[in-house]
């Protein structure tokens, strides 16, 4: 496993590469800001390694690594061109990732693709890369995915079902690839993914969006407007430019969405929409015009780039929670609040699924459906009513009576 390690007070990579130890010491001081700054390049050098793609030279110019991966590279490749170096061999699992990977990588975001490596080099080709795809059975699946669950890089705590999930579906994904291209029963099948617990969502109340608007600093005022009242995811939001606001026709158009600092396609395809503003969002962008007009991005630092969700979570959006007393939720939930008020309102739910970029009302429902009762008042008591003056005046003593009057109701 690669690692950043120290020597002294100065900090070093530490990574197998094609069967070699490879150690190359940075001037950088043993401290966290710098092993963070040093986790994200080895990140990205696992990646490449993975993806067949990584150069060593291109990273450590000086180093005489670098000479004798060159050296490697032209011998490898002399023995490719060979008409006698075919093997018909399976290929191990991890040999087979690297392909596979390669052939996803075109079809995938890049935040995803990231995602899927890190996993990948984590957890599967530690414990099966070096098995060949077709001498790896359904036991050792299930024992791999066993192990999952009492993760020791957590100190004891148990992965989520989840999570466990993410990590075991480029798995079966690639033992399906490798069975079909050589020709053997995948060892996946008849493996089910684990069930996930529901997680109830937790919608601020018409209340408590009033008193953090009314509270937040006013730098942030327009954005967490905009937030509340347009159900906007946060890639969308902090992604968002002004050639993106429409106000002639008062619309938000969602064409990109900002992941990792960078900017991208949307979720889905689905996600691809135009939201309606309100009134409370068609002047708290009108003002934030006044502040970022000359920029590329509505709501953006100093340098014109995207707002790092993160840091604003940590330094305005938690304290203001708990400076106000309410309970702490993450910003995502205003995605929710947008919904639930919407539904309140009596707007037709096609529209807000179109607004949320849904595509179909299905989610709205199954989701948000149960907080519209404590909003509207539309909670059965209709129905109460409608017993109470049928009922009110005679009380029929038999089954057949009731049934006798039910053409009548």
């Amino acid at each position: 496993m690669a690692k950043i390690n120290s020597r002294g007070d100065k900090l070093f990579f530490d990574f197998r590469y094609k069967g070699q130890r490879c150690r190359e010491y940075t001037k950088l001081e043993n401290n966290q800001s710098n092993k963070r700054r040093m986790q994200k390049v080895m990140e990205r050098i696992e990646a490449e390694i993975t993806l067949g793609t990584f150069v060593y030279r291109d990273y450590f110019p000086k180093s005489a690594k670098a000479d004798f991966f060159d050296e490697l590279d032209k011998k490898v490749q002399a023995a490719k061109l060979s008409p006698y170096s075919v093997d018909a061999s399976f290929p191990t699992l991890e040999e087979f990732t690297e392909l596979w990977l390669a052939e996803k990588k075109i079809e995938w975001r890049d935040s995803h693709l990231m995602t899927v490596i890190t996993n990948i080099n984590a957890y599967v080709i530690p414990r099966l890369g070096s098995k060949r795809v077709n001498d790896i059975t359904k036991a050792d699946i299930l024992n791999f995915r066993s192990t999952l669950a009492k993760d020791p890089k957590r100190k004891n705590s148990e992965l989520k079902p989840a999570t466990i999930n993410k990590v075991m579906t480029p798995l079966r994904m690639i033992m399906n690839e490798a069975a079909d291209r050589y020709e053997f029963t995948s060892p996946y099948k008849g493996i089910k993914s684990l069930k996930i617990q529901r997680v109830d969502v937790e919608p601020f109340s018409i209340e408590e969006v009033q008193l953090i608007l009314a509270n937040v600093r006013d730098d942030f005022k327009a954005y967490y407007t905009v937030r509340f009242f347009t159900g906007m995811r946060t890639g969308e939001i902090d992604g968002l430019k002004w050639k993106y606001v429409d106000f002639e026709r008062r619309q938000i158009l969602i064409r990109e969405t900002v992941v990792d600092s960078k900017m991208t396609y949307t979720k889905t395809d689905g996600s691809q929409r135009e939201i309606h503003m309100s009134q409370p969002v068609y002047d708290a962008l009108m003002k934030q015009r006044n502040v970022t007009r000359r920029q590329e991005f509505v709501f953006s630092t100093r340098n014109d780039t995207p707002l790092s969700h993160n840091n604003v979570t940590k330094r305005v959006w938690y304290p203001l929670l708990r400076y106000l007393g309410i309970k702490q939720r993450r910003p995502y939930q205003t995605r929710h609040t947008a919904a639930t008020l919407w539904l309140a309102a009596g707007e037709s739910p096609e529209w807000i699924a179109r607004q949320m970029g849904h595509t179909t009302t299905e989610m709205l429902f199954r989701v948000y459906s149960r907080y519209v009762p404590n909003l509207t008042r539309q909670d059965g008591s209709a129905f109460d009513r409608l017993l109470e003056q049928r009922f009110e005046k005679e009380s029929p003593k038999s089954i057949k009576d009731i049934l006798s009057k039910g053409d009548e109701l």
